[in-house]
Formats: C-alpha cells, structure tokens, sequence
C-alpha cells in the first residue's frame, strides 16, 4: 500500500529514500584563522573592473594602497570612509595595518574592490568578525559590470535613430 505525502518535506524525503522527519546536521565546529608566518591575513577584493590584493596586521590603522597613503592615493573623503566602513562594522578602528595593491577600473572601484578585500582579510584574521560583515553585507561580491557594447548598436542599449520616411 502506498503512503500517504502530506507536505512537501515528506516528497522531498520519498524521492531521497530518507526521512524527512530527520533533523538536518551542520558542522558546528568553530572557525580557525587563517594567518601567515609573518601573522598577516590576506584576501582578494574585487568590484567592477578593479582587483584588490590586500594583507591586513595588527597595527595602529594605517592603511597604504599601491605604496601611497590612503589619504594621498583616494582623495576624496566618500572614497575613505568606504575603506574605513568594515572596520567601523566590526568595531576594530585603528587596530589593523592595511597594506593593498589594486589594479584596474576607477577610483570608485578601486575603493570598493579594497573594502571587499578588507572585509573578507578580517573575518580571515579573527572569524568571530564574520557575522557582523556578513550582516552588513560586506562579504558579498558586488557582480555589477559594465554591460558590453552590442554589434549593429551605437552603445550597450543605445540603437541608431529609426527613420520611418
């Protein structure tokens, strides 16, 4: 005689051949850091075009993006506070060392692509970090690109202007 399926759990477990009653397991074991010999933690950052290769240190919170000073390197005061935004997030001022090298796109996202980076350097560096970065948001790779330009279009979406006559 067949049994009779009430949700879609119990449809779930008869195609599995398990039983959906049981509860699911996950590996709670906590998370180690990841750090080098020199006790650094690094990470890849990436927004747009631009990449960010960034190593973070315990330190007094200076940050230097390809040799240069933050302030020197990202003039504009909205491109700083976004470098400084994990940090903030995490509730870590100035208790870490930033040194970056990043490469491709503009400004704006050369600065994002070193907030991924960062973001994803500290929770490497102390995981207990991770849920406040990952609730702000800034772990996730924002995939936004330019969209390429199309055969037989002036631009992306832009089309030649239609003549009726």
């Amino acid at each position: 005689m067949a049994e009779t399926l009430t949700s879609l759990d119990d449809l779930k477990g008869a195609v599995d051949g398990t039983d959906a009653a049981a509860p699911m397991t996950f590996d709670d074991t906590p998370r180690e850091p990841v750090r080098d010999a020199l006790g650094r933690s690094y990470a890849t950052g990436k927004r747009k075009d631009a990449v960010a290769r960034v190593w973070i240190k315990p330190g007094s919170g200076k940050v230097v993006v390809n040799g240069k000073e933050m302030d020197a390197y990202f003039a504009r005061p909205v491109l700083q506070m976004i470098l400084r935004q994990p940090f903030t997030v995490a509730g870590v001022e100035n208790e870490f060392d930033v040194m970056a090298t990043v490469k491709g796109g503009g400004l704006s996202g050369q600065a994002g692509a070193v907030k991924h980076g960062i973001s994803k350097a500290l929770q490497l560096y102390e995981p207990s970090l991770r849920g406040a970065l990952k609730a702000a948001g800034f772990l996730t790779r924002d995939s936004r690109v330019v969209e390429r330009k199309k055969f037989g279009r002036r631009k992306a979406r832009r089309s030649f202007q239609f003549s009726k006559r």
